[in-house]
């Protein structure tokens, strides 16, 4: 009897997890494994939501945003009875290890499972590019490259009218992606919530300054943890004159088919997830370093913490002016 092995996403979903999917149900089934795939997350381990997957199962899904096994988060599953349960009921269907996908949560869940028994293996997964042991994360590129869009779309109309266009773009803790498509886009400023603000200084000073080289439209991108879009629009107009508009992208950014990048570097973790698990290796997550793929032990992971890429920001300041 073969052994098995299962597959999870939980969280926010982010574009690439379906490749990574793809990627543990095909290396799984290559290397012997029979491969069952958990809908919603890990509540999919607490009521039963599982389904043997094959080769087909995950035909056709590398190039499809979303995940094609659902997400969820559990309540039930945060307390030592919820992993028990969801750890006897692998024990139940003879699953011998557990690929999750996902953000710092989903990892914190994965340590549990791993500590009650089951070995587990994380493969982050988050547009917001927000795990600190990993230079990145699934999902990221296609974020900023779908912000980028929708930005330029907007610039189009600002150059059009004369306009400056605040945008704000997700993030709550992390600027990567403010930062990022805020240097590929041209903005005049970006506020992200790893470096406090001045207004007059970083957002009314900048516009002054290339309003005076004969500019006259402009773009403020702001990451969703620093807030205040429809404010600092009003700010800004009752500054400087200039017609303001806020504009929230929302989870727009959170779809859409992924890009190369992530289609890569998501088959690439899924492979070396299954393969950890080839060799009995669990409670790990799975990291990309020096554009290699490498893996951590999941506690030692959760304790990193994160840095912020303060020369990126210095470089955007200098070419925005």
């Amino acid at each position: 009897m073969a052994k098995s092995i299962a597959v999870l996403t939980s969280g926010g979903d982010a574009p690439g997890m379906n490749a990574a999917v793809r990627a543990v149900v095909r290396a799984g089934i290559y290397k012997g494994f029979k491969v069952v795939g958990v809908h919603r997350g890990y509540n999919g381990l607490l009521n039963n939501d599982v389904v043997e997957m094959n080769l087909r199962s995950v035909s056709d899904i590398i190039n499809r945003g979303g995940t094609l096994l659902y997400t969820a988060r559990s309540e039930e599953y945060n307390t030592p009875a919820g992993v028990k349960k969801a750890a006897d009921f692998c024990r139940s269907l003879g699953v011998e290890g557990l690929v999750v996908i996902g953000g710092d949560g989903s990892f914190r869940g994965a340590r549990d499972l791993s500590n009650a028994g089951i070995p587990c293996v994380g493969i982050p997964g988050t547009i917001d590019n927000d795990i600190a042991c990993s230079e990145y994360t699934i999902g990221f590129d296609t974020a900023m490259n779908t912000a980028m869009e929708m930005v330029d779309k907007i610039r189009d109309t600002a150059q059009s009218h004369d306009r400056c266009s605040v945008v704000e773009v997700m993030g709550r803790r992390c600027g990567d992606i403010a930062l990022e498509t805020g240097i590929a886009c041209g903005a005049t400023s970006i506020l992200v919530p790893e470096v406090p603000y001045e207004i007059e200084k970083d957002v009314i000073s900048r516009i002054y300054e290339q309003k005076s080289t004969g500019k006259k439209h402009f773009i403020i991108v702001v990451a969703e943890g620093v807030g205040g879009v429809d404010d600092l629009a009003k700010y800004i107009e009752k500054r400087t004159g200039i017609e303001t508009r806020a504009t929230i992208l929302g989870h727009v950014q959170r779809g859409g088919s992924p890009t190369l990048r992530d289609r890569l570097i998501a088959t690439a973790m899924g492979v070396e997830a299954v393969e950890l698990l080839e060799k009995g290796i669990g409670n790990r997550v799975i990291a990309l370093k020096g554009n290699k793929v490498i893996n951590y032990d999941i506690t030692e992971a959760l304790n990193m913490e994160r840095k912020f890429d303060k020369h990126l920001y210095e470089v955007a300041m200098e070419v925005s002016i």
